[in-house]
């Protein structure tokens, strides 16, 4: 039998594109059992874009047999086609000459490729190269059995869009059917999925999750007719089948992103944004491949990110003001505000981003801005945020209501806020970042990820991010216990818990966000202290998850102060606790690796700082500001 069409698969080079293999396939042809009546229809993957010169299209085959079940397309990513079917290479669909029809398979950085060539057609008995024939043999013998099944679980939740993989879903629990939106590829849980595959060198999924999740920033989305800001990542995006109009029988592949208009509680994710730019760096520094961040489009992605978070507004200071549940707290948890955890992610993402701007005019005010942000940002973080034991006793003695432009209590904070379970829980050796800071509010809350990513950012110095991590063995009953690691302490409770949760059922005291245990939260932690070179920590609370982590199905978060019951609504075989596992284990494997996720200091903004705190020094910027043009209101 003739095949009218031939795909076409090259050796991966530069600027990335799409093709399809132009192909109408009988099921037959391909070694499927079906009746010779089955029907067969050329299917479009598609996405669609605000703006359609930024539409990025995606075309492929569906098969369909004779009961109307489809298999995926043959949809490919080639990179630096030039004209080999008489086409430029720009993206449209490429197709060899009819006649040739046998099929060709190769290895090529250890992924199935096809090719068409002159000869009898060969029967396929590769079932994952009909799925999407881009699957590829995932990872070398391993001796560890909880690695194994990681590893296996986390293959399983991969998604495909026309062909090719683009994420890993959120859970795949086999024990609920109700999965609400646990069945979506999210920004920040794709994370540590996502370094876990670059890793191990499987670069493919995390370039296509980089890619079309930049096409979704272009949507149009509203809520009560209100459209976000310009430049917002999705919170989610889920691959969904429609039927393809003006064709009963064919259908197509549509990414249906969430900006937080169908979430729970109607928040728009912040920090997706954010890690974003820090994964394409992570992925240029691991792959070598740098002509990704180097496209029009990603550059253009960049700075759409850095505006929406660099826009005057009303606020007085260098951080970002956010709402409640914007980050992974993604419910109402009191961290409305400046949290720690946007501050810290904010800054890492400035860094990735100046490191990868392209110079030119049209960046030069930006990078200016992204410069005077991360010198303010870092200062205010390093001095008003930071708490250790003569800290808090420097708060007990605080005036209030001063009134002067060289206030030592600049934020009026009252020393009743000091709980006492603080003064009894901090250590004489050791320190944190405090949850959020505001006018005559400080939330002395321990929030884990905001004080990790200060250590792997460089956002808190040298000293405090080891006096984080003394912090973490000193109270590592506390924060680690019978699982690592808990989310904040200490949990809110009773009138506390009533008043700032809403009397929210799922974040009772010490389970959820409220101090329950997240093993996702593994990974950052051997960041962290592999940077510090202190990796027998991280070593320390993976042994302790190793235990039982895979027992209990690898649930997404655990209950009580001990870190002792899976969570009541926890989801089990949540993918990023299966990733963070990994993900440290490989770290731990090998420490070298995780300097492609850290930012060092900065020298300008350590001498900026420097300046910035000596009183002796005449440059020192002090009291008002002085207008160089006086202004008749």
């Amino acid at each position: 039998m003739g095949i009218s069409g031939a795909a076409v698969h090259v050796v991966p080079g530069t600027a990335p594109r799409h093709f399809c293999s132009g192909l109408y396939i009988n099921t037959s042809q391909l070694g499927i059992s079906s009746k010779p009546s089955g029907k067969y229809r050329k299917k479009k993957c598609s996405v669609y874009m605000r703006s359609q010169s930024n539409c990025m299209r995606v075309c492929g085959v569906r098969v369909v047999n004779n009961r109307s079940k489809s298999l995926k397309c043959q949809c490919q990513m080639t990179e630096g086609i030039t004209d080999m079917t008489g086409k430029d290479g720009n993206g449209a669909c490429l197709k060899e000459p009819a006649g040739k029809t046998s099929q060709i398979f190769t290895d090529v950085n250890s992924q199935k490729v096809i090719g068409l060539e002159n000869g009898p057609a060969m029967a396929i008995d590769d079932k994952s190269v009909l799925a999407g024939a881009a699957k590829h043999a995932m990872h070398k013998k391993r001796g560890n059995s909880v690695e194994d099944e990681a590893w296996s679980l986390l293959q399983e939740s991969m998604v495909y869009y026309c062909g090719s993989p683009v994420g890993t879903i959120a859970a795949k629990d086999p024990s609920d059917n109700n999965v609400l939106n646990y069945d979506q590829v999210f920004i920040r849980d794709f994370i540590p999925s996502g370094i876990a595959f670059l890793l191990k060198g499987e670069y493919e999924i995390v370039r296509n999750f980089i890619l079309h999740t930049l096409q979704l920033q272009s949507w149009e989305k509203t809520m009560d007719c209100h459209s976000p800001g310009q430049g917002l990542m999705p919170a989610s995006f889920k691959v969904r089948t429609a039927p393809l109009d003006g064709d009963d029988f064919a259908t197509e592949e549509v990414l249906d992103p969430d900006f937080g208009e169908a979430a729970i509680g109607r928040v728009a994710p912040v920090d997706s944004g954010l890690w974003w730019i820090i994964l394409l760096r992570a992925y240029g520094k691991c792959s070598g491949d740098l002509s990704v961040q180097e496209r029009i489009d990603v550059q253009t992605g960049i700075k759409m990110i850095l505006k929406l978070c660099l826009a005057d507004g009303f606020d007085m200071f260098p951080t970002l003001l956010v709402t409640d549940g914007s980050c992974m707290i993604d419910r109402r948890m009191g961290i409305h505000g400046h949290p720690l955890e946007i501050q810290a992610l904010f800054y890492s993402a400035l860094l990735c981003a100046r490191e990868m701007l392209a110079p030119g005019d049209g960046s030069a005010d930006l990078i200016r801005a992204l410069n005077n942000r991360l010198i303010a940002l870092s200062f205010h973080i390093r001095e008003y945020y930071w708490v250790d034991m003569r800290k808090l006793n420097e708060i007990y003695r605080y005036k209030q209501e001063e009134y002067s432009y060289d206030a030592v209590n600049k934020f009026n904070i009252y020393p009743d806020q000091i709980s006492p379970w603080l003064v009894e829980w901090m250590p004489d050796k050791g320190g944190y970042l405090i949850g959020n800071l505001q006018p005559a509010h400080m939330d002395f809350r321990f929030f884990s990820l905001g004080n990790l990513w200060s250590i792997v950012s460089s956002l808190a110095t040298v000293n405090q991010s080891h006096a984080i991590l003394d912090l973490i063995e000193a109270k590592w009953s506390d924060l680690v216990a019978d699982m690592p690691f808990k989310i904040c302490y200490p949990a809110l409770e009773g009138q506390e818990w009533r008043i700032i949760t809403g009397s929210d059922p799922k974040n009772t005291p010490w389970s959820y966000h409220n101090g329950g245990a997240w093993p996702t939260l593994l990974w950052q932690l051997a960041v962290a202290c592999i940077k510090m070179n202190r990796p027998e920590i991280a070593a320390r609370a993976v042994e302790v998850a190793e235990k039982r982590i895979a027992a209990d199905k690898w649930p997404e978060y655990y209950d009580t102060k001990q870190a002792r019951f899976i969570g009541k609504q926890s989801q089990l075989h949540q993918t990023w606790s299966i990733a963070g596992f990994l993900v440290a284990k490989l770290l731990l494997d090998n420490p070298v690796a995780a300097k492609t996720l850290w930012n060092d200091e900065d020298a300008e903004i350590i001498n900026a700082l420097n300046i910035m705190v000596d009183p002796s020094n005449p440059k020192r910027k002090r009291g008002r500001k002085v207008l160089k043009k006086t202004y008749i209101i």
